[in-house]
C-alpha cells in the first residue's frame, strides 16, 4: 500500500463527513466501512459553539487519521486562511487543499491551487491539492511540494464516476511513484473499483454515501469494491484487445471428417 507523506492507510477508502442525515448514521457508515481517512470541512461560524465541539471530538473518536480541507474557498488568502485554522483545530499537518474556481463545475483553479500549495509546503503543511487530471498542472504541483495529487473522477456530487479515464490513465503512468487518489464524482462502488483498476491508490468520496438511502450499507459496499479493485490491480489484470480468442485450447480437440 502506498504511503501518504509517511502513513500508511489500513484502507485505502477515503471517507467525508458532511450532508449525513444524523450523526449516528455517520458513525454507522464508517465503522461499517473501516475507511481509512476521514475528511472534514471547516466551519468557521461553528467553530467555538457547543454542537461544533461534539463534531470534532465524534470525529477524534473514530480514531483514523483526519484529513481537514479548505471546501468552498475560492481564492489563496480565503484557502490558506482557512488551513492555518484547521491547523489548529485538528492538530495536523494534512489538509486537503481546494481552491475552487467555476460556481457551476466545482473546477479547482489550478493556478490559484498552484500558488496555495507553495504558501503551503512552505509553511510545514502537507498538502493534498484537489486538482484535475491535467499533467502540466500534476508537475507544476509536485514541484510546490506536494506529495499526493488528488485528481477529480468527475465534478463533485455529480456522481458521474470516471469522465476522462485516458486522462487518469495517463497520469498513473506519467507518475508512476506518486500517491494517486480520485477525488469527486464518484457516484456507485463500481467506479470506485475501477479507479483501484487503474492504479490509483485511494479514492475520496462522500456525497454518493452520506445521500444514499442507507447511507451504512452504501459505505460497506464502497469498501469492498475498492478493496476488490486494489487486489485486481496487484493480479495484474489482463489487457483488452480487439479480436475474439478462446478460452478452451484446440489443441487436442478431436478432428472429425
Amino acid at each position: 500500500m502506498r504511503h501518504f507523506y509517511g502513513t500508511e492507510l489500513a484502507n485505502p477508502l477515503m471517507l467525508g463527513t458532511a450532508q449525513y442525515p444524523s450523526p449516528a448514521i455517520l458513525a454507522e457508515a464508517f465503522r461499517r466501512s473501516q475507511a481509512g481517512v476521514a475528511t472534514v470541512s471547516l466551519r468557521r461560524e461553528s467553530a467555538g459553539d457547543r454542537a461544533g465541539q461534539d463534531f470534532w471530538q465524534m470525529i477524534r473518536d473514530l480514531n483514523i487519521p483526519v484529513l481537514p480541507n479548505t471546501a468552498g474557498c475560492h481564492s489563496v488568502k480565503e484557502a490558506v486562511t482557512t488551513a492555518h485554522m484547521a491547523r489548529e483545530v485538528f492538530d495536523t499537518s494534512w489538509i486537503k487543499l481546494e481552491v475552487i474556481g467555476h460556481t457551476d463545475t466545482l473546477q479547482p483553479d489550478v493556478f490559484a491551487l498552484v500558488e496555495a500549495a507553495k504558501i503551503l509546503s512552505e509553511d510545514g503543511f502537507q498538502v493534498f491539492p484537489y486538482t484535475t487530471e491535467d499533467l502540466v498542472v500534476a508537475e507544476k504541483l509536485l514541484h510546490a511540494g506536494c506529495e499526493v495529487l488528488m485528481p477529480w473522477g468527475a465534478p463533485i456530487g455529480s456522481g458521474l464516476g470516471l469522465a476522462n479515464e485516458y486522462g487518469l490513465r495517463s497520469m498513473r503512468a506519467h507518475f508512476p511513484d506518486v500517491a494517486l487518489v480520485v477525488d469527486a464524482g464518484i457516484g456507485v462502488p463500481s467506479h470506485a473499483a475501477r479507479a483501484m483498476e487503474l492504479g490509483f491508490d485511494a479514492v475520496l468520496l462522500n456525497t454518493a454515501v452520506a445521500k444514499a438511502g442507507d447511507p451504512a450499507a452504501m459505505a460497506e459496499a464502497f469498501a469492498q469494491a475498492v478493496a476488490a479493485g486494489h487486489t485486481a490491480a496487484m493480479a495484474d489484470p489482463m489487457l483488452p484487445r480487439d479480436m475474439a480468442a478462446p478460452s478452451t485450447p484446440v489443441i487436442g480437440k478431436a478432428f472429425l471428417e
